[in-house]
């Protein structure tokens, strides 16, 4: 397995659930993180976290469905580091309802967020992913593989996204950098806490994927040997509780 040890990771949805599991277990293996969400205080007790697993974290916060902001991240991410060996992808909006009632309010924020501002990112950052043939995550969902009824809006966004990750591989493999897309089903994190409140729902995290799970997975995909590239994994919970 390659060691992930100097590499610098841009990891955007690290506040909270996935994003932040994955930036934890990527410092735990020695790699210097920035931390790209909208709250600074939270990120700052995440990079807390990191600093105590012997590694370096940085709050980075920037709102994914603003444009400067974004390339003011690319702006400080090379004056600051100078390189990028990871991006994860991994911040986001979530909203269910059928087509005739859902907002379309919220489905412009979802493909703003989910699909359109990790766009631009990759644009920001693709030449310094370049200079090191790094490695590019695309956290998905299990909607990005099937539409359920009421999810619609979700899950275009969602397909958009395994549509540029498909792409994006073709056209950058030849440069080095491998890609991958996770499709996790409901993972027990405080975005999907919020869902099943809507749905009216019992929340059961137990029965669901926990983050760790999915960070475990990212992060030994990305330390195997470069003979190899991992395109796509789909990992849902054991037990169906949804």
């Amino acid at each position: 397995m390659e060691s992930l040890k100097d590499q610098l990771a841009v990891v955007t949805g690290a506040s909270s659930g996935i994003g932040k599991a994955i930036a934890l277990s990527l410092a735990a293996h020695n790699a210097e993180v920035c931390l790209v969400a909208r709250r600074q205080e939270v990120l700052e007790g995440v990079a807390k976290q990191v600093q105590a697993l012997g590694s370096r974290g940085h709050s980075c916060p920037a709102d994914l469905t603003k444009d400067e902001e974004i390339r003011a991240l690319g702006e400080k991410v090379q004056r600051d580091f100078g390189r990028v060996n990871i991006l994860v992808l991994c911040g986001g909006a979530i909203f269910h309802g059928t087509l005739e009632k859902a907002s379309i309010a919220d489905f412009d924020l979802m493909y703003r967020s989910n699909l359109r501002g990790h766009y631009l990112l990759i644009q920001t950052l693709l030449p310094l992913l370049r200079k090191s043939a790094g490695q590019i995550v695309f956290i998905n969902s299990s909607a990005g593989l099937r539409s359920p009824a009421a999810t619609g809006q979700f899950s275009a966004t969602q397909h958009a996204f395994r549509s540029l990750a498909d792409s994006l591989r073709e056209e950058i493999n030849p440069d080095g950098i491998r890609v991958l897309s996770v499709y996790p089903g409901r993972t027990a994190t405080p975005r999907v806490a919020k869902l099943f409140e809507k749905e009216a729902r019992a929340y059961r995290p137990e029965l669901l994927l926990q983050a760790e799970d999915v960070a475990e997975m990212v992060t030994h995909s990305l330390r195997l040997p470069r003979t190899a590239e991992v395109t796509d994994i789909s990992i849902r919970p054991m037990q169906k509780s949804y």
